[in-house]
């Protein structure tokens, strides 16, 4: 990966950046505002993709804003943009209905000329589950079965489904795109603290999925060193398993803040508020470097077999 301009950072076109989609209190037509003109100017500078996240409700012992939902956010910025890539990071897939889901991402594909990615996960917060209805000791399994249905509804195919949790019968989905949308499997090591809702490893479930998709989302709270060992990991597993990654290129999504930020001409409607990660910092580019070094933030893997 070239650098630019000895600055250690990158070429831009290999980065995405996360879009400012929280909302704060008060908030109003200036954040739609706001988010066109952040969705432009990423686009004009060259950036590769643009992600999302997804809080169906507001954790407030974690956030202090709310969240708009991604795939009508994604609707707005592919009205307002041509070329760059319009992602999840990541989309939250138990607490959702698969053929509206699938619907939902046709149409966004269609709409975008197939620029979607789709980046998704199990998700954590206990109240959006209960919420929709869902039981969280369920969600890995309700995302395996969401997975199964959406993607070959995706491809065009009409489909029948016999799951614990979904059944269909002779369904199919359009409108149908040139391509689907790329499937990017979110999980890995948290960062290790005894508030976390979840475990320092990369969970052989992650894997599996990982083995079925196009890349690999790190949890965003990951320390480089732990990013790392699961890209190790995750490596070795798809060896095993005959999956290529030969073909792969590493693409990060913005977790070093200032560094990415200052290549922005951010219009004074925009105010950037990145989650803290939570872990110690002196320097957000010495933080990038570092990542770079564990060898990636958002693994982008050639296609499965």
């Amino acid at each position: 990966m070239s650098l630019d301009g000895g600055t250690g950072v990158p070429n831009i076109d290999r980065f995405g950046v996360f879009l400012p989609s929280f909302v704060w209190n008060g908030d109003g037509p200036e954040r739609a505002r706001g988010i066109v003109d952040f969705a432009g100017e990423v686009e004009d500078l060259g950036f590769d993709s643009i992600f999302t996240t997804d809080h169906l409700l507001t954790a407030r012992d974690f956030y202090s804003v709310s969240f708009l939902e991604p795939l009508t956010t994604l609707a707005l910025v592919a009205a307002v943009t041509k070329r760059v890539r319009l992602g999840t990071s990541v989309l939250v897939l138990p607490i959702r209905e698969p053929i509206l889901l699938a619907k939902q991402l046709a149409t966004l594909q269609f709409l975008s000329n197939n620029r979607i990615i789709l980046g998704a996960g199990i998700g954590w917060y206990p109240p959006e589950y209960l919420a929709t209805g869902v039981e969280k000791i369920h969600r890995g399994n309700r995302t395996d079965e969401i997975l199964d249905i959406i993607v070959p509804l995706l491809e065009g195919e009409l489909i029948s489904y016999s799951g614990r949790f979904y059944r269909l019968d002779n369904v199919e989905i359009e409108p149908r795109t040139t391509q689907r949308p790329e499937v990017w499997i979110g999980g890995g090591s948290q960062l290790a603290d005894p508030n976390s809702p979840e475990l320092p490893r990369l969970a052989e479930t992650v894997k599996q999925r990982i083995l079925g998709a196009e890349g690999w989302i790190p949890r965003p709270t990951c320390p480089p060193e732990l990013i790392a060992r699961d890209r190790n990991d995750l490596f070795s597993y798809l060896a095993e398993h005959g999956r290529d990654r030969s073909g792969g290129v590493f693409d990060l999504v913005s977790a070093a803040r200032d560094a990415i930020v200052a290549r922005l001409r951010l219009p004074s409607t925009v105010r950037v508020a990145f989650l803290t990660t939570g872990l110690p910092r002196a320097d957000d580019r010495a933080d990038l470097a570092a990542r770079l070094r564990a060898g990636v933030v958002v693994l982008h893997i050639s296609d499965p077999a």
